[in-house]
């Protein structure tokens, strides 16, 4: 239920444009949010990396329970694309922060995907609300 939660709020925090466009009174709720951003960032995509090594840990599963393994995937890939672009800057500075030339291409990856933060944010909204029902 906590990877549910987690997923929810990252999605929230990476589609804020979108739902604010839509619902103005959401903005309180998510600037509460907001300074914990980063770290909800930091804390998708490492559990989005364990999501993925479990996937390939347990690619048999795919024979026995392809939808299961393949919403295990899906969430996996939502937790760390978000947690990518809402965790940049700390991720940056934590592990980045040696080398220009690695920074460089985190900022060019992120460039690419920040145009598609608010669809990965509902795509992100969906797994969460999706794990919590079903698992």
């Amino acid at each position: 239920m906590l990877s549910g939660l987690i997923t929810i709020a990252g999605g929230i925090l990476a589609a804020s444009a979108l739902i604010i466009a839509r619902k103005p009174n959401a903005a309180k709720l998510i600037d509460k949010m907001t300074p914990y951003q980063g770290w909800i960032g930091v804390v998708m995509f490492g559990w989005g990396v364990w999501e993925l090594i479990g996937c390939v840990r347990f690619l048999g599963l795919l024979k026995a329970a392809p939808m299961a393994w393949v919403f295990w995937l899906a969430t996996g890939v939502a937790d760390i694309l978000v947690g990518f672009l809402l965790g940049f800057g700390l991720l940056t500075k934590y592990t980045l922060g040696n080398s220009p030339l690695a920074q460089a291409k985190g900022q060019a990856i992120r460039g690419k995907l920040a145009g598609y933060q608010g669809a990965f944010g509902i795509f992100a909204i969906i797994m969460g609300i999706l794990y919590i029902v079903l698992v």
